[in-house]
């Protein structure tokens, strides 16, 4: 199927273009020459050329493409659940671009104390040589095609997304689960993303705001959302290709991955994928990992010589996502602290919009609308996927909350006209209650930097349990 892309490329490269008679070439590039210097004058001394045609007239023989209609509906989501569990989705879309992702319910989460760092090593080794391609021929087979590949991890899921024109489906759709499934890690370029994540590690120091978030989850959860996303300093030594490959085979199994697209026709990618993935193992034998949130309290004395205090407060917010009247709450309440995009971007000061908010919160409920919907336009703001496709449905379109994989498409044509009735229903009651329910919970502390003159953790957390 690369021969056709590489025959298109081809016949581009072997097209030749007529050419003019060399004289109107010159007295083409005379009278260019003239009229830019002519330009460039007219320019410097003020005066308006007269050769050169207003920037409203249009140039001959291009044709202006039809405005698009007032309204454009939606496309339609279908999923289809193959033999072994697997779950394929897509939305069709009149963009000429097509965006794939191919997911996996694979974290951090799962790391056992042997493979700890797998996922993030696993996010480096994305896109590299596999048992049909060499690295060099992915790059060169993404390049010919103008597409753009890109692989995240996060604590709870892995993603592997590709963006080309939809003309090149089969081609991404091949590429990309080759890529998943089949990896060979050889030595070298293992080694060789080692010594990058070891380079990551070392400018960790250098991101308080990402240490931080990485701490409140240490010291907040005993269990597996205590795993770190960077991979620790004492299993750099360890890792290798072999845990690589013990890590994949056990967890990338049909029942925990979901193939999903925006812009292919539904049937196509099902006829693409299904060859491809229907071997895929049902289910394997990990077990679910289960977190307890505790609470606890993490400080770090910077070595350099930066005397700022850079310090975070969590709380825990249980079932997550699950419930969306709580969740659109939960929202809206972190605007009216500050957070999000309205106004300013953080920064001192910012918490003072709050009253206001508070007091015409009932009144106008076009706020909590805006509020929540700057999360909601947000690739991330629904169900915590890291991975950026190109497409809101792709990030949108399964639910990775509850440590399993679930194919919601069906949802996402009903999504914004189903939280906006959420968000309006919102009162500052409910996000009274939420707040009550936050701070009611064990408090989690983080701070890095000079540490010296932070308030003890009783203290603290003294301040919110007071009546």
């Amino acid at each position: 199927m690369y021969r056709t892309a590489a025959s298109r490329l081809g016949v581009l490269k072997g097209h030749r273009i007529s050419r003019l008679p060399s004289r109107f070439t010159s007295s083409s590039a005379a009278s260019l020459q003239s009229s830019s210097l002519g330009g460039l004058f007219s320019w410097l001394t003020g005066d308006k050329s007269k050769s050169l045609p207003p920037l409203d007239f249009p140039f001959p023989g291009v044709e202006l493409p039809p405005t698009l209609p007032d309204y454009v509906e939606p496309g339609k989501t279908k999923i289809t659940t193959l033999p072994n569990g697997m779950k394929v989705g897509s939305e069709t879309s009149p963009n000429p671009a097509a965006s794939i992702g191919l997911y996996v319910n694979c974290g951090s989460v799962y790391e056992s104390p042997a493979s700890l760092g797998a996922t993030h090593l696993l996010e480096r080794m994305a896109f590299k040589s596999t048992r049909n391609r060499s690295h060099l021929r992915i790059v060169r087979e993404v390049e010919a095609i103008g597409g753009n590949v890109q692989a995240s991890a996060s604590r709870e899921q892995m993603g592997y997304t590709y963006d080309a024109l939809k003309t090149y489906v089969p081609e991404m759709v091949e590429l990309l689960i080759d890529c998943v499934r089949n990896p060979v890690f050889l030595d070298w370029e293992v080694n060789e993303q080692l010594q990058k994540v070891k380079a990551e590690i070392s400018e960790a120091s250098n991101n308080p705001q990402g240490l931080l978030l990485e701490a409140i989850h240490s010291a907040g959860f005993s269990g597996p959302l205590a795993n770190p996303l960077l991979a620790p300093e004492s299993a750099i030594n360890r890792l290798n290709g072999t845990i690589l490959e013990e890590f994949v085979a056990e967890n990338f199994t049909a029942c925990r991955m979901v193939l999903v697209a925006s812009g292919v026709e539904h049937e196509e990618l099902v006829c693409i994928a299904e060859p491809l993935l229907s071997d895929l193992p049902e289910a394997s034998n990990t077990v679910v990992p289960k977190s307890v949130y505790t609470g606890g309290d993490f400080r770090c004395q910077a070595d350099s010589g930066d005397q700022r205090t850079h310090f975070a407060l969590a709380f825990e917010f249980p079932h997550g996502w699950h419930d969306d009247h709580d969740a659109m709450t939960l929202t809206v309440l972190q605007m009216l602290m500050g957070g999000g995009g309205s106004f300013s971007t953080g920064g001192p000061g910012k918490g003072m919009y709050s009253r206001l908010y508070l007091r015409v919160l009932n009144e106008y409920p076009q706020i909590q609308s805006f509020t929540a919907f700057s999360n909601i336009y947000d690739r991330t703001g629904i169900f915590g996927i890291q991975a950026t496709t190109g497409s809101d449905f792709a990030s949108k379109a399964i639910d990775l909350a509850a440590n399993e994989l679930i194919a919601v498409a069906s949802r996402v044509q009903e999504t914004f006209g189903a939280f906006l009735k959420i968000v309006d229903s919102v009162t500052l009651q409910d996000i009274t209650k939420i707040a009550q329910r936050l701070i009611s919970s064990p408090l989690t502390m983080a701070s890095y930097g000079d540490v010296v003159n932070v308030p003890t953790y009783d203290s603290v957390s003294s301040k919110f349990k007071a009546k």
